[in-house]
């Protein structure tokens, strides 16, 4: 453990009790992994005993996607921060000790334009105002930031000027893309998008893989143990060379074009078209050429794939909080894959979904426990379960 590690549990941020989004803050990164180790093996170690967890070097600073609600106090002074756990009060925060910092020094940049720029931030009970969140995500490897301000109507003040003025103070930011979100919703993100500047979307670097990230997609917010969840779970699969592959929940395709270079086949499966269509795009930036991808639910996909007696010998499972439907674990359970490996952000759900699985065939090899989510009481895991031979 790093001496910056111990000395920054010494002094936490001053509004973690108040944000709610940090709930380990206060506690030393030790305690932090064994309170969290403790937890899995509750849940888990009926299924097989878990490994050791893995943590950080440096568990600060690692969030490359920060998002900033915007409101006036009671003095009617412009602020920036999280709501209030529970809440929709807006808890000023300048600097977070999870956040990106050239992400907050984006964000802190904008508050101070706003005035000269005549643009009113959000006001939620009025229904009244303009700049609703500010969404900031970065590039570990590549350096490269983008910047979302979510308006209420596509209206944007001296709109030229704010982007160069932002850029002057901020070069590194490499595109600038206005999100419309004129819906009375606690969803940050509405569905209308204008490119302000740059591309419209980020890249990064994720196991040798290039990835595009654009406003809405899902990235994992720890790009350290992002490579270490993912490496992890490939490791699990024990690829070949041979094996035809399912990526379900596939995303932007991270998984399954991560393992393609030690698969013979790999199949991406999900719901989200924009995804999709990132997804194919990243399968060419990387010159990728065993891998298909297919908008469609991932439990009728595996269904079809089973009544045409399709054979499929690994799937990744990478669901969302909520786990795996039923529709989808017994879809799995009919296909009948040698080998599942099941990435997890939720024990509490993942116990409930092993219980199933391994009533239908399945026995847990496997169980490795990443902490993706330091300061918190979040955890990731993954798992391996390998089908019994009748």
């Amino acid at each position: 453990m790093n001496q910056r590690a111990n000395e920054k549990n010494t002094a936490p941020c001053p509004v973690f009790r108040k944000c709610g989004g940090c709930q380990y803050i206060d506690m030393p990164y030790r305690e932090q992994l064994k309170r969290k180790q403790k937890q899995i093996c509750r849940l888990l170690s009926s299924f097989a005993e878990p490994e050791p967890i893995i943590g950080m070097d440096d568990p600060y600073h690692y969030r490359n996607k920060v998002s900033a609600a915007f409101a006036r106090d009671k003095k009617g002074n412009i602020i920036s921060g999280v709501y209030e756990e529970g809440s929709h009060r807006v808890v000023p925060v300048d600097r977070c000790l999870l956040e990106d910092q050239r992400a907050d020094a984006v964000i802190a940049t904008i508050r101070g334009l706003l005035s000269s720029f005549k643009i009113p931030v959000y006001d939620e009970d009025r229904e009244t105002g303009l700049l609703r969140h500010v969404l900031v995500r970065t590039g570990h490897a590549t350096g490269e930031i983008m910047v979302v301000p979510v308006t209420a109507s596509p209206v944007f003040p001296s709109r030229r000027n704010f982007v160069r003025a932002l850029t002057e103070r901020h070069p590194e930011i490499t595109t600038i893309v206005q999100n419309i979100n004129g819906r009375h919703t606690s969803m940050v993100l509405g569905p209308k998008m204008q490119v302000m500047y740059g591309r419209g979307y980020i890249e990064d670097i994720l196991c040798g893989k290039r990835f595009r990230i654009s406003p809405g997609s899902f990235y994992q917010v720890n790009p350290v143990q992002t490579e270490v969840l993912y490496r992890t779970a490939v490791g699990y699969a024990g690829l070949t060379g041979k094996e035809r592959v399912l990526d379900a929940y596939c995303g932007t395709g991270t998984i399954g074009l991560i393992a393609s270079d030690s698969a013979g086949e790999v199949i991406g499966v999900e719901l989200n078209p924009g995804a999709v269509k990132d997804a194919a795009i990243n399968a060419e930036n990387n010159h990728v050429k065993n891998i298909r991808f297919y908008r469609k639910d991932a439990g009728e996909f595996m269904r079809g794939l089973a009544a045409r007696r399709e054979r499929v010998d690994v799937v990744f499972m990478d669901p969302p909080r909520s786990g795996s439907d039923r529709a989808f674990l017994e879809a799995l359970c009919t296909l009948r894959p040698a080998r599942v490996v099941y990435i997890s952000c939720n024990p509490e759900t993942l116990a409930r979904d092993l219980r199933y699985v391994t009533r239908k065939g399945y026995r847990v090899e496997r169980v490795q426990t990443v902490d993706m989510f330091p300061g918190t009481g979040h955890v990731e895991c993954v798992v391996l379960m390998s089908r019994v031979e009748k």
